[in-house]
């Protein structure tokens, strides 16, 4: 260091008093003038000039004296102040620079180290008026940034939902297809499942995520606000400003079909909590778990609301399980995050009933099409993929063998359709049941399904038979039809069972079957009984030709009455339609209860007032008449195949009571009905009234002019003693 100047003499100008003066005037401040005015009023400026000159060189002496007393605490604080400008520069870049972090440390270092030891007093004042403006200026930078972000983050949010909600479809469509494989493989085993065959790949399960999102301001905000000793007060902002996110996301589209809307709507939810869970889980306490579980409730609760208000406007099936779909697909994506799902499950579980109820009328709509514009006629398939796709598919023949084509179906073009439609509701109830909650749907879609069969199929069919639209041909096969279908209800079951998880062994071992099949086998007994109907409808035109029948012939005919056979014309082709499309036993009630009504038809005429007598000769007509109407009755019982079935009663039987009623009246002793062991052994069938009725009308050719001049005059006389005895009897017995 240089050594500090020597101090300099003042030499004294000689004229002490006005030095003095001029040198207490500036010591004061005063003005100076007056005195400047008065040496030159009185001619000496000159010894005004010598004594400032004086007092300037002392003054210069004066400073240089201090200058040499603080000289190295001037170059001190010299060099203070450049490293306080230095420290400056680097602030302010941090500040551009946006590492606020740093900037805070240097503040604290500043505030805590430096400030007090500023000599400067102004300098130090400026410096710590500067600390709460940076302080405040990082504060609203940090806030922009974060402002900005829930800007982002909220545009993005649909996205990650998106993301995360297609991740859980493609995750339930691996299950499906893995729980396929075991159920094919557990059929082809008798020996059950094998736990070690298919499993779910649970590794790197946990490593699959939603889309990438960066949550780096949030740190950055919540980490700044912390060290600016305001942490508090931003934990308010942020959920404050996410709740008002939350609300805006929440309100739905009214100018848009909830059908179309819901996807993005439900997609930002699940985003939005997507996000909630991440900065829960890694943002040291920026929110608390009972601040998530209260949003989330809040926000499931508005969900469920929407949804049973947007159910109940359904009108669409198709359109009602696309969104529950989506909504369990939901479910499981912030399952996955640890968010409760209970509510959604419970507002699915509530809107079951209503789903199917538009199920069914669906399929009432697509049922009676099918059923009104069937021509029900025997389908005829000419090709191999059209009977894999007809027959095969709904396991309608037990035969597992192609047969040749063309082959003619026993059913109509409605029974692969109907089968169509019931396979199409199990898939969509199925569909909808599932991943719902509950553990065993198999038995929630067999009572959906016996409400289809029963309330859908089943009154439909029954409207079909009631409806007198079909002839007598289109009836048999709507019976046929009804058969197949009662036979169909086994593969429903199964493709029930299939889709439910339930092993094939495992369903078919199950005692607890449709109620379906009894209502089926009723409208079957209905079908039969207007078949029984039309066919004695059509009877009753031949059977008026027995008014044309000569009562009282006086000759023995050679042959059958002329409405006996147009009966047997018909009931050829009665025979011949029904074998080729109904079921044998089908087949048996309809002919029998023609026959039966064929009986009764003779029965009433005899007993009715439009015959008012009649002669053996007449009876001898019938007697050939029913002759040949056994003869048919005896040979299509046999060749139909009814006689290999053990029936009890064949088609001759359905004639007995005319039959034995012809042998009373043709009999050499008729008195002999009144022996109750004759009776019963060979007129069991006949009622003492009706035989009463019609022997009172029975006039023998005896009682004719001619009658006592015959060959046969002894016999006829012997049995017509024998009859008067037979009516007098009857008349004391009644």
């Amino acid at each position: 260091m240089s050594a500090p100047p020597k101090k300099r003499t003042i030499v004294d100008s000689g004229d002490g008093g006005l030095g003095l003066g001029i040198a207490a005037f500036i010591a004061n401040g005063e003005d100076l003038g007056p005195i400047i005015r008065h040496s030159f009023e009185s001619g000496k400026p000159e010894a005004l000039m010598q004594n400032l000159r004086s007092i300037v060189k002392k003054k210069e002496v004066e400073i240089e004296e201090l200058c040499r007393l603080h000289y190295e605490d001037f170059i001190v604080a010299v060099d203070e102040l450049r490293g306080v400008l230095v420290d400056a520069e680097e602030l302010k870049s941090m500040l551009s620079e946006a590492k606020f972090h740093p900037a805070l440390k240097t503040l604290d270092l500043i505030q805590k180290g430096y400030l007090n030891s500023i000599p400067l007093k102004l300098l130090k004042k400026v410096v710590a008026r500067q600390i709460p403006l940076i302080k405040l200026h990082i504060e609203k930078k940090v806030c922009s940034e974060f402002n900005d972000w829930l800007v982002h983050i909220r545009r993005m949010a649909k996205q990650i939902g998106q993301v995360s909600i297609s991740q859980a479809s493609l995750a339930r469509q691996k299950d499906e297809e893995m729980r396929a494989r075991q159920r094919e493989a557990e059929g082809h085993s008798h020996a059950g499942p094998d736990e070690h065959l298919y499993s779910l790949n649970l590794e790197n399960k946990e490593e699959e995520s939603a889309l990438d999102f960066d949550v780096t301001p949030v740190y950055r905000a919540h980490h700044m606000h912390i060290c600016l000793g305001i942490g508090e007060k931003f934990r308010d902002y942020y959920y404050k400003n996410r709740l008002m996110q939350l609300n805006l996301d929440m309100q739905i589209s009214i100018s848009q079909p909830f059908l179309e809307s819901h996807q993005p709507y439900l997609s930002q939810v699940a985003g939005f909590f997507i996000v909630e869970e991440r900065v829960l889980r890694t943002a040291d306490g920026l929110l608390s778990e009972s601040q998530v579980e209260t949003t989330w409730e809040t926000a499931i609760a508005k969900i469920t609301s929407i949804l049973e208000e947007q159910f109940s406007r359904m009108r669409t099936a198709s359109h009602f399980l696309l969104i529950k779909d989506y909504v369990t697909l939901l479910g499981t994506a912030v399952n996955k995050y640890g968010y409760q799902i209970t509510q959604l499950i419970e507002v699915l579980e509530k809107s079951r009933d209503k789903y199917h109820q538009l199920l069914l009328l669906e399929c009432r709509k697509q049922i009676d099409d099918i059923l009104t514009n069937d021509s029900y006629e025997q389908m005829v398939i000419k090709k191999e993929y059209e009977y894999n796709m007809n027959v095969t598919a709904f396991h309608l023949e037990h035969d597992d063998a192609i047969p040749d084509f063309p082959y003619v179906a026993p059913f109509s073009s409605s029974v692969p359709e109907v089968c169509r439609i019931v396979r199409s509701f199990i898939e969509d109830s199925v569909s909808y049941l599932s991943y719902g909650g509950l553990m065993n749907i198999y038995d929630v879609v067999k009572v959906y399904l016996d409400r289809l069969l029963i309330e859908v199929l089943n009154d439909s069919l029954l409207n079909m038979i009631y409806a007198r639209s079909l002839a007598m041909s289109q009836m048999m096969q709507l019976a046929g039809n009804i058969s197949v279908l009662d036979q169909a209800c086994d593969m429903y079951l199964l493709h029930s069972a299939h889709l439910c998880g339930i092993p094939k062994r495992v369903a078919e071992r199950s005692h607890s079957g449709l109620t379906a099949r009894a209502v089926l086998k009723a409208s079957q007994n209905a079908v039969y009984n207007s078949l029984i109907n039309l066919a004695n409808f059509k009877v009753d035109e031949f059977m008026v030709l027995l008014e044309n029948v000569n009562w009282i012939t006086e000759e023995a005919p050679d042959d059958a009455n002329d409405y006996m056979n147009e009966v047997l014309i018909y009931l050829e082709t009665l025979v011949s339609t029904a074998q080729s499309i109904l079921p044998l036993e089908a087949l048996y009630k309809v002919v029998s209860g023609a026959i039966s009504h064929i009986s009764d038809s003779i029965m009433t005429t005899l007993l009715n007032d439009g015959v008012k007598r009649f002669t053996v000769n007449a009876v001898l007509g019938l007697d050939i008449d029913l002759k040949m109407l056994e003869a048919f009755a005896d040979e299509k019982f046999d060749s139909t195949g009814l006689s290999d079935l053990g029936k009890e009663t064949t088609f001759r039987d359905c004639l007995v009571e005319i039959r034995q009623l012809v042998n009373l009246l043709l009999s050499s002793q008729p008195e002999n009905f009144m022996n109750p062991v004759i009776r019963q052994r060979n007129y069991g069938s006949l009622d003492h009234k009706k035989v009463a009725i019609v022997c009172d009308k029975y006039k023998d050719s005896a009682d004719s002019l001619f009658g006592s001049l015959s060959n046969r005059n002894v016999k006829q006389n012997a049995r017509k003693k024998s009859m008067d005895v037979l009516k007098r009897r009857l008349k004391d017995f009644s």
